[in-house]
């Protein structure tokens, strides 16, 4: 009995080392992506995306896109060319185990959250917007299983280019058209008004 406890304390502890050893590579594969996302994935830059809390595979998925090609964008381009997947993998591992520091909103902003919340949670039916939630979830958390991203708390102006983008076709990293297609029926002020209101869901 004392030997299988043993074995017992011994195996929990290579557990813990590879554990914390995964941790460590995927932090010191992640030091160059923190000049622009920030040391625990906050962005100071409203145009650079948080990526504390984001869901890991959604992550591999853009970073596999930037590799590609299939999604554009000059500086994430080249960070991501000599990525393998295992790379990304703990890259994105580090990231998603992160805290995501919500900024509170302005007392101005409160009607645009509103009017973004009425919308997310909600919809559209009479111009066939659906509810955000149905795929980024009640609490802006995504969808793990399906790479939905977390939407909460992410720079505002970092959700207005991407929905503008998928808005004019030039990224199209979306399954099935999905987003190019809802987008496309969005207005310049929903789009604001979703960016505000997911900048402070948590």
């Amino acid at each position: 009995m004392h030997k299988r406890n043993a074995f017992l304390a011994v195996a929990a502890l290579c557990v813990a080392f590879v554990a914390a050893s995964a941790e460590a590579d995927g932090k010191a594969k992640a030091m160059v992506c923190t000049a622009c996302h920030g040391p625990d994935g906050n962005s100071s830059n409203p145009i650079w995306p948080n990526l504390a809390a984001q869901n890991p595979g959604y992550i591999v998925n853009q970073l596999k896109a930037f590799k590609a090609g299939t999604r554009q964008n000059a500086s994430m381009a080249p960070m991501a060319a000599p990525l393998a997947e295992a790379d990304m993998a703990e890259i994105a591992d580090f990231f998603g185990a992160q805290t995501l520091k919500v900024k509170p909103l302005a007392a101005d902003q409160a009607d645009a959250a509103a009017a973004g919340e009425k919308l997310y949670r909600g919809g559209d039916a009479e111009r066939g917007i659906p509810a955000c939630m149905a795929c980024h979830g009640p609490d802006g958390g995504g969808n793990p299983a399906s790479n939905y991203p977390s939407l909460r708390g992410q720079q505002f102006d970092y959700t207005v280019a991407q929905l503008q983008n998928y808005h004019n076709g030039t990224r199209q990293t979306d399954p099935q058209s999905m987003m190019r297609t809802i987008t496309a029926r969005l207005t310049e002020a929903d789009i604001k008004n979703l960016a505000r209101y997911v900048s402070a869901l948590h």
